[in-house]
């Protein structure tokens, strides 16, 4: 989706020290679960696609520019009836931040199934997919079931469950379980579990997933736990001021995957999506800018992307527009 953030050198729009300001009071970024992951991937030196829709106006092409330019191959068909997802970040009023989602018809909205055919024929050696994803929609959920249920001996499916007030109710908890339960790799923060399925405990998340090979349990400020048969680590968050948290999850994600892919242990899978993370919780927008050298050597270190948090005892406020803009 495209992102607007609150620029810090501008007067915070609506109050009256902006009225006649000339300048903006939001600066134009992208966002979304998978793309961000996507590029950290990339970031990492690895080879990545992602699949999606947009629309076919200035936000998608954006979006397009802004992946590219990051090294990320980009997969997409343009719908010309419907628009490009948009999401905004905006200040709470309280030291904090709302996240207002537009997204409720939007081009992406309408991926399905022959989409899960078409990242299928990309032949990825692995497929990262969302919660969020799964219940935009039912032709949404579809491209989910084809992602988890279709893919090739030998992909490694990887879930994020990324819970979200305003889209997740009973029915969806289950939908998403389900969909957790059919991955290879599943992330879910203690607290999403809690609000979804009612467990208390990353051993209860763990007991209640039965199926994935790797279950990583974020817990906050209290780090992460990881579950694989007998093995069970334990990662500490890092110590870190916190600007805005949403994205950090996905930099977490990033982090575990480009160790499963580099063969690396459970351990310092841990260690490198607490390392992206602790990087993604001091900016503003979802991805930290690259390193001065300009190389990504400041991230360390072919998924395929189709379609959050480390922590949310600091969480934005969230609300899905689903009236859309």
């Amino acid at each position: 989706m495209a992102l607007l953030v609150p620029d810090a050198g501008a007067p915070e729009p609506g109050t009256a020290a902006a009225l006649g300001d000339p300048a903006p009071g939001y600066r134009l970024e992208i966002g979304g679960a998978e793309s961000n992951v996507a590029v950290y991937l990339a970031r990492s030196g690895h080879r990545v696609a992602w699949h999606s829709a947009l629309g076919d106006d200035a936000f998608g092409r954006h979006v397009l520019a802004r992946l590219g330019a990051e090294g990320v191959h980009c997969s997409v068909r343009t719908d010309p009836e419907r628009r490009t997802g948009l999401y905004v970040k905006e200040p709470d009023g309280a030291g904090g931040t709302r996240v207002r989602y537009y997204r409720t018809g939007s081009a992406a909205s309408e991926l399905g199934g022959r989409d899960a055919a078409r990242v299928r024929g990309l032949r990825p050696r692995l497929v990262h997919t969302t919660g969020i994803t799964a219940v935009l929609s039912k032709s949404c959920r579809e491209l989910v079931d084809g992602l988890l249920d279709g893919a090739a001996p030998g992909t490694l499916r990887s879930f994020d469950v990324n819970y979200r007030p305003a889209l997740h109710g009973p029915a969806e908890a289950e939908l998403v379980l389900q969909a957790a339960r059919r991955a290879d790799v599943v992330f879910c923060g203690l607290d999403e579990a809690a609000a979804l399925w009612g467990t208390g405990s990353p051993e209860e998340v763990r007991d209640l997933l039965e199926g994935p090979d790797l279950v990583v349990v974020k817990q906050g400020a209290r780090g992460a736990t990881a579950f694989r048969g007998a093995e069970v680590r334990h990662e500490p968050a890092p110590a870190v001021g916190v600007v805005e948290p949403t994205g950090a999850g996905d930099a977490f994600a990033a982090g575990v995957l480009h160790g499963l892919l580099t063969g690396r242990q459970v351990r310092e899978c841990l260690a490198e999506g607490a390392r992206l993370a602790g990087a993604a919780l001091q900016v503003p927008g979802d991805i930290p800018p690259r390193s001065d050298t300009g190389d990504g050597s400041a991230w360390g270190g072919g998924p395929v992307h189709a379609g959050p948090p480390l922590t949310r005892t600091h969480a934005a406020r969230e609300d899905d527009a689903r009236s859309g803009a």
